[in-house]
């Protein structure tokens, strides 16, 4: 049986510092700026694509008007698809180097910090 001492145990685990961080107004405000954009943008992709296939199965006039040379409007639609997406993935990238980044940052920061002061993570 040993006599040693165990190490000093940290006065708060990495467990109750995430918890912490969980709570805190700010990681709250960094889900809601995160929410805020995603939601919303889901949202409109699908009625944007929703609207897509209705019209292909049910508007096949209108799909089918020739818009330049053999290019119906379906052919416009389907490849603005691709572009919304494109789009949607720019602009997410841009929002969250603004908005998201900076405070994950930060938050990330703060719990290197606490991580360093007690030791590796394990």
């Amino acid at each position: 049986m040993s006599t040693d001492t165990p190490a000093s145990a940290p006065s708060e685990s990495t467990a109750d510092r995430y918890l912490a961080v969980q709570r805190s107004d700010e990681f709250a405000g960094l889900r809601r700026a995160l929410r805020g954009f995603i939601f919303p943008m889901t949202v409109a992709f699908f009625l944007w694509y929703a609207l897509y296939v209705i019209l292909s199965a049910y508007a096949r006039g209108f799909m089918g008007t020739k818009v330049i040379g053999n290019i119906n409007v379906a052919l416009v639609f389907g490849l603005l698809q691709f572009v919304s997406t494109f789009a949607i993935a720019w602009l997410y990238s841009r929002f969250a180097n603004r908005r998201i980044d900076p405070v994950a940052d930060r938050i990330r920061a703060e719990m290197g910090e606490v991580t360093h002061e007690h030791g590796p993570r394990g």
